[in-house]
């Protein structure tokens, strides 16, 4: 377990440069938040937690039966990882945060539907429609409301579309 690192992690590096990309700035660990959101935006207060499928237990009603050593200080240890995300998100409400989560298998699937949520809370306080940035993988149908690719009829004919800095090969060498 000592080479599994908790923080700049693939999916964390992967999700920053799509933040980058868009326009967001934001701190990384902040230590005054409570739980250490991977992503910060105090301005906004939104927090953005980037969460391990395994070790925050993704689909772990289904899972924990794959556990063959160890057992018991595994489903121990992943059921304590689920509580605490349970009472971070709910401390971070109630001091008035939208917490937004993040699986990683979400994040390497469908980053620009993980973006846009980013981007649809931050459009809230600007008091705009939609955000002018839509990622290459939002396709309509996929997120509610989510404007035609080729046409975005909420700013007309001739507004152009940005696209993020993609990398040359998707996350996770596929």
């Amino acid at each position: 377990m000592q080479a599994n690192k908790s923080r700049d992690t693939r999916p964390e590096r992967a999700f920053a440069r799509l933040l980058w990309s868009a326009g967001v700035r934001y701190r990384k660990q902040s230590r005054g938040i409570p739980g250490r959101p991977d992503f910060s935006i105090k301005r906004y207060k939104l927090a953005i937690f980037v969460d391990g499928d395994f070790w925050h237990g993704r689909d772990f009603d289904r899972e924990h039966n794959r556990f063959h050593r160890n057992r018991d200080f595994w489903i121990a240890k992943i059921e304590r990882n689920i509580e605490r995300d349970r009472r971070v998100t709910s401390e971070l409400e109630a001091r008035g945060w939208k917490v937004l989560r993040f699986w990683e298998t979400d994040i390497k699937k469908n980053p620009g539907v993980c973006l846009r949520a980013v981007l649809d809370h931050l459009a809230s306080f600007n008091s705009l429609s939609a955000p002018r940035y839509l990622p290459a993988d939002i396709q309509p149908g996929i997120y509610p409301e989510t404007p035609s690719l080729r046409r975005p009829a909420t700013y007309g004919e001739d507004a152009p579309l940005r696209e993020a800095a993609e990398p040359p090969e998707p996350y996770g060498g596929k």
